[in-house]
């Protein structure tokens, strides 16, 4: 599942569930192979609508589906997902409550050379502030193929967030228990210092907690925070003794993991303080997937760097 990156495991994931569930259906607009829908299309044609380069409407048409008793997965770029689709999401998955599963791909920096008008470091933003919609950011495959099953078997509104590319490295290598708003703390760890991340930079985040206790005997929690909304409250409070909390997402500091973790803490009498690590400042010049996290120092080693300068304080 390395090998195919967070989109193919969608595909496969997907065909298979449409094996036993046969209210799933499948949407995207115009991007049957891209999204990695290929195989679903194969398989149960009849189930699998591409609206076209209409993501408005193809909001529509799976509130539509929805509201007729069948579970629709609708895919596309995060970008127009969230920012172009906005109003009908918030209409139809939002204020109507319609049980649609709307697939945000190549979120963050992973459509590289396509430039600023295609990533997405703005999305939690805009649907996070919309009620009632469950937000997933899976880390790597295994975690995609069960942020997946746990989006059908959910009542409601669901917005699945993929990111990084091919090949990514693998973070589960066994079988472990995924349920929605409950983070997964990694093995070992602990101390006064706990890493949250969402989605691919998970792997980042863990070299840079690597890097912590190598160089200078530092223990750092690392938590994999693959629900952004809503936010495992229970973690919050058992971490809420630490010395520094960071978060790490492929995302702007402003609307997504961080705010929801401030949020959360800011109506507490006791909560750490808190580094913010994600994409700020003015956009960048496009690149190659790599080459935007390091421009964003969004690498282990910018992570690493950031949290020493900040223990300094």
């Amino acid at each position: 599942m390395s090998i195919l990156g967070q989109r193919g495991t969608l595909g496969i994931t997907l065909a298979d569930l449409a094996k036993d569930e046969p209210r799933v259906v499948a949407l995207t607009a115009d991007l049957r192979n891209t999204s990695g829908l290929d195989r679903f299309a194969a398989a149960f044609p009849d189930r699998f609508f591409n609206v076209g380069i209409a993501e408005q409407n193809m909001i529509g048409i799976a509130a539509g589906l929805a509201a007729g008793g069948n579970i629709p997965f609708a895919a596309t770029f995060s970008n127009f997902a969230s920012l172009r689709a906005c109003e009908q999401i918030r209409h139809f998955m939002s204020y109507m409550r319609e049980n649609v599963k709307l697939v945000g791909f190549g979120a963050g920096f992973s459509m590289g050379m396509f430039g600023v008008t295609h990533y997405a470091v703005e999305d939690l933003a805009a649907i996070r502030a919309m009620n009632d919609i469950v937000i997933l950011s899976p880390s790597d495959g295994l975690s995609v193929y069960k942020a997946v099953r746990a989006a059908a078997l959910h009542e409601g509104p669901v917005y699945l967030r993929l990111t990084g590319v091919m090949n990514s490295k693998i973070i589960y290598k066994e079988d472990y228990d995924f349920q929605i708003g409950k983070a997964v703390v990694l093995p070992g760890g602990g101390g006064e210092i706990a890493i949250l991340a969402a989605g691919s930079l998970l792997n980042a985040a863990m070299g840079a907690a690597g890097l912590l206790e190598e160089r200078d005997g530092i223990a750092a929690t690392v938590a994999d925070v693959h629900t952004i909304k809503p936010i495992d409250g229970e973690l919050l409070d058992r971490l809420s003794g630490c010395e520094l909390i960071v978060t790490v997402e492929e995302h702007g500091t402003v609307g997504g993991l961080a705010s929801a973790v401030s949020e959360y803490y800011a109506a507490k009498g006791k909560r750490p303080r808190q580094l913010p690590i994600g994409v700020s400042g003015p956009y960048q010049n496009a690149g190659d997937y790599a080459y935007m996290l390091e421009q964003y120092g969004l690498t282990e080693k910018a992570i690493y760097e950031k949290i020493i300068v900040a223990l300094a304080k």
